[in-house]
């Protein structure tokens, strides 16, 4: 397996990253593990944070979660909550599509995580439907959600993880989102468990990885 970097450009300019996510965890759960990695190796990145639908609990512990995950970035960040009605997005789709086209005023990331575009979740195929049509020339990767649907698919993009990332991830969620505990899915062994398989599937040195779908990149011999 050949490894690509994944923002490969002149250290010395800070890259920007934009994570999208259609509920208060969402961003959380399908990038958590990279997020930590990322802003480690890069910690004057510029984050754009915009979660779309919340309530005043969930917006509380959304916020609280993402200044956790974002500890390490030194640069400017920036956390947007949305209040759109949950469960309903493809029916508020015009007000969700204005406020991608005012997010694309104010942000041209390098790199974007949004949800996978085949997600059976249709808040989460919403989002994942506005990103690429908001952002048609950018680097975009999709990640998953576990849940009841039974939805996992055949990612072909992988970030290696160590077990501390991953177990601190799993951490944050749980004790972050109470809002959410009596969910079956709400437990730290549902992410590690996740995690294992797909650091198992691209080898990962240290066991585990988060998994994306890329559909489109553009290599380069320079």
């Amino acid at each position: 397996m050949l490894p690509l970097n994944l923002l490969p450009r002149d250290p010395a300019v800070p890259p920007s990253l934009l994570f999208l996510g259609a509920h208060c965890d969402d961003i959380e759960i399908g990038c958590g593990g990279t997020i930590l990695r990322l802003l480690g190796d890069l910690p004057q990145a510029q984050v754009t944070w915009v979660v779309f639908s919340s309530s005043s609990q969930r917006e509380r512990e959304a916020r609280a979660s993402a200044s956790l995950f974002l500890e390490q970035a030194h640069g400017p960040k920036d956390v947007l909550v949305h209040q759109f009605r949950d469960g309903f997005f493809p029916h508020e789709g015009a007000r969700i599509k204005d406020a991608f086209e005012a997010l694309k005023k104010t942000v041209n990331p390098d790199l974007i995580f949004t949800h996978y575009r085949d997600d059976r979740h249709q808040d989460h195929r919403t989002i994942s439907d506005l990103t690429w049509n908001t952002w048609r020339r950018h680097l975009i990767l999709e990640y998953e959600i576990p849940k009841y649907d039974g939805d996992l698919g055949a990612p072909n993009c992988f970030v290696p993880l160590d077990r501390a990332a991953c177990e601190r991830k799993a951490r944050l969620i749980c004790e972050q989102f109470q809002s959410e505990r009596n969910k079956g899915w709400m437990t730290e062994d549902t992410f590690l468990a996740l995690a294992r398989l797909r650091g198992i599937e691209c080898a990962a040195p240290g066991g585990f990885a988060e998994a994306f779908y890329c559909r489109k990149f553009t290599l380069s011999a320079a």
